[in-house]
């Protein structure tokens, strides 16, 4: 059996292989990293890397999105996570960007782990789809990630 991009091994997509891949080798450079500062600080610059590394509506999209939550939740740490930039609470990532091109998808996706809290009754979104951040878009970012961090 050959492998394409489009090919599964087991359970998983290529894509899928490829994000937990990116996500052991994050936790073996966070380990390997010194102070707590400079760990911050490496972090912040392996997610700018990141976004740079992204075509071109996804990369617009991922600096507006990294500009949006760090002003709006400076407490929230910049990483990576899965290979995706991510924003962390005390070591607990809140909210992540995932680019279209990520997974193949039409889209793009802001999304929410389970320590954001978002909770309106019995259900409620944890991600939502981006295919361009207007003003009004960063403001809806801006509300969401307040709400997240309580």
């Amino acid at each position: 059996m050959t492998s394409t991009d489009n090919s599964t091994h087991g359970a998983f997509t290529a894509e899928e292989r490829a994000a937990m891949k990116e996500h052991a080798q994050e936790r073996k450079k966070a380990a390997r990293r010194g102070s707590r500062a400079e760990k911050a600080a490496e972090a912040e610059r392996d997610v700018l890397a990141k976004i740079a590394e992204m075509q071109d509506s996804d990369r617009v999209m991922a600096e507006r999105v990294h500009a949006v939550v760090t002003t709006t939740a400076p407490t929230l740490a910049p990483r990576l996570w899965y290979g995706m930039p991510a924003y962390a609470l005390d070591g607990k990532v809140v909210c992540f960007f995932q680019s279209a091109a990520k997974f193949k998808a039409r889209y793009a996706t802001l999304g929410f782990n389970d320590s954001a809290r978002l909770d309106e009754g019995p259900m409620w979104a944890t991600a939502f789809a981006l295919t361009e951040v207007t003003d009004e878009v960063e403001e809806r970012i801006a509300a969401l990630v307040r709400r997240a961090v309580g």
